[in-house]
């Protein structure tokens, strides 16, 4: 997944694609976390977990930002577009398409897929470039949901697209 990710985002950026970074941070208060004793937020306040400046927030070393890219601000919850400048970020360029990459595949990916599918986005869902905490996990969302969102497709079917529009 981590492999694919990095050579599409280099792939994507050397034919004039924008990549944009979606980081779930929180502040060192929390405040921002729903209290819940069940699901994906219950194990959200332990210590330095996605907390701004700690480690738990830092980008994967390969994933880095690199010039050019955008990176959404105020991503605290599942879904890419709520509470952050995502969609901003998204008219500035005038963007009909996105294509989601990144973790987990069965939460904030698919969360921020429904969301774009419904504002009208032209939505692609990487196959290879999405992970969840296990395989079947994985398999189920790209299995059983993707294709109700989005367009599943590999990291090799995006850059032959992303060639053939040169």
């Amino acid at each position: 997944m981590l492999e694919n990710s990095v050579n599409l985002a280099s792939f994507a950026r050397s034919v004039g694609a924008t990549v944009i970074h979606c980081p779930l941070s929180f502040s060192s208060e929390r405040d921002e976390i729903v209290d819940h004793s069940f699901g994906i937020f219950a194990n959200a306040r332990q210590p330095n977990l996605f907390v701004n400046g700690e480690w738990g927030s830092e980008f994967c070393p390969e994933m880095q930002p690199q010039s050019g890219d955008l990176v959404v601000k105020g991503k605290y919850g599942l879904c890419a577009f709520n509470s952050t400048d995502l969609e901003t970020l998204l008219k500035e360029k005038e963007t009909k398409t996105v294509v989601l990459a990144g973790f987990l595949a069965n939460c904030c990916v698919e969360s921020t897929m429904r969301t774009a599918y419904e504002k009208g986005y032209q939505v692609y869902s990487l196959k290879d470039c999405t992970a969840a905490m296990s395989i079947e996990a994985h398999a189920a969302a790209v299995g059983y949901n993707y294709g109700m969102f989005s367009v599943p497709a590999t990291s090799e079917e995006i850059k032959q697209a992303l060639t053939a529009s040169e």
